[in-house]
């Protein structure tokens, strides 16, 4: 049996009672960083073996894991914030599951997207989550096929990268398309900004931006 299990994107309280539940009975939790997911589990009290699963050894452990599972184990998949296969690992493991017959539950939960979308003020009735941009090959014809995609576009972006992820937006898009920013989203300091493009870019620039970075975009005639 495996289940994927979200976990809080910044506020400790934004886990479920199944979840909770759930770690407390498997037999090992698979974690993006186990020093990340012990802060978590000791802070509700939950004493179960931790193991490294992450994008650097997913295919190294993914044979050992599944030979396990097929054993009888019952494992949890818990990454560092939000719902794992969601720009996080997953996939391949849940793929070779599903070859060898066995369980896979996803509990619902924490996923930053969500929120960031709905509170964005955009269409949300048509929209697509494309994740991180590629950093180099294949960034400008993606940025070239998007700028045509009608539905609202949810982005996944770091800190440093913000900025200009934005002016490069403005530029195959137009400066005057809508969007948010949304930064550090259940946390103290939340931040949605909203605006163009080019407005939102130069708020930023004059900015040390940091936290975690979810970016929504409006569609075209949107």
């Amino acid at each position: 049996m495996l289940y994927l299990v979200p976990s809080p994107i910044g506020n400790l309280q934004d886990i479920t009672l199944r979840a909770l539940e759930v770690l407390g009975t498997v037999d090992l939790i698979l974690a993006e960083d186990t020093r990340n997911s012990a802060r978590l589990l000791t802070h509700y009290n939950i004493q179960k073996p931790l193991s490294p699963y992450h994008q650097h050894n997913e295919h190294k452990v993914l044979q050992h894991l599944v030979e396990q599972l097929v054993g009888g184990k019952k494992m949890a998949v818990l990454t560092d914030a939000g719902t794992p296969g969601i720009s996080d690992p997953a996939f391949l493991l849940v793929r070779e599951c599903i070859r060898h017959d066995i369980r896979v539950e996803c509990l619902p939960g924490a996923t930053a997207f969500v929120p960031a979308l709905v509170n964005s003020g955009l269409p949300i009735n048509r929209f697509c989550f494309e994740g991180f941009l590629p950093p180099k090959k294949g960034r400008q014809t993606m940025l070239k096929r998007l700028a045509l995609e009608e539905r609202t576009m949810v982005f996944y972006e770091s800190p440093m990268r913000l900025v200009k992820t934005l002016e490069e937006l403005a530029l195959y898009f137009g400066g005057e398309r809508q969007c948010c920013v949304s930064r550090e989203l259940t946390k103290m300091f939340e931040e949605n900004k909203r605006g163009t493009l080019l407005e939102v870019a130069g708020y930023f620039s004059g900015k040390t931006v940091k936290g975690e970075i979810v970016l929504v975009v409006a569609g075209v005639n949107s």
